[in-house]
């Protein structure tokens, strides 16, 4: 995914507001467009076995937020999206995950596999100790349950780090 300058986009972009008025679109109301696009794009049962198509989807459903949020992408024995959800949210350099809630919805949603992710508002998607830790922590409850950790994603912007392209998994 390329490098986007969002300054380009804010002449041409228009938005219709309650009124029918047409204005410019904001950078937030882009961001959410886009969301919304990717998330009618690639629904329940579309297929997360190609890397590529991973880090869209994540880039589009994290890139923007000024502060952590962790989600998870429960998919079926096929690696088929059953369903993604935003677990937790934080602070603009942290997130609480609690294992035990992970497992709860993984269970719930009768997933076979999981692919982590969380953004980095800083716009660096180096994995630091802590995430590293907390992916092994997220790996071995789920594990008990018969779920595979398929990857766990970090998103910056549109720049993105890959646990299972890195050998971290």
């Amino acid at each position: 995914m390329s490098q986007l300058s969002f300054s380009s986009f804010d002449a041409s972009l228009m938005v219709r507001d309650a009124q029918g008025r047409y204005l410019l679109a904001t950078t937030d109301q882009i961001l959410q467009a886009a969301r919304q696009a990717i998330e009618h794009k690639l629904q329940r049962g579309a297929s997360f076995t190609s890397p590529a198509t991973v880090k869209e989807y994540l880039c589009a459903k994290q890139a923007g937020f000024e502060h952590e949020v962790f989600a998870v992408l429960f998919l079926d024995s096929q690696l088929c999206l059953i369903e993604y959800a935003e677990m937790f949210r934080g602070t603009i350099s942290s997130a609480s995950v609690h294992p035990r809630e992970v497992v709860k919805e993984a269970l719930r949603a009768n997933a076979a596999a999981v692919i982590l992710s969380h953004n980095h508002p800083s716009g660096n998607p180096e994995p630091s100790a802590a995430d590293q830790s907390m992916t092994q922590q997220l790996r071995a409850a789920l594990k008990l349950v018969d779920v595979q950790v398929v990857d766990h994603v970090i998103v910056a912007g549109s720049r993105t780090t890959s646990f299972a392209e890195r050998g971290l998994l």
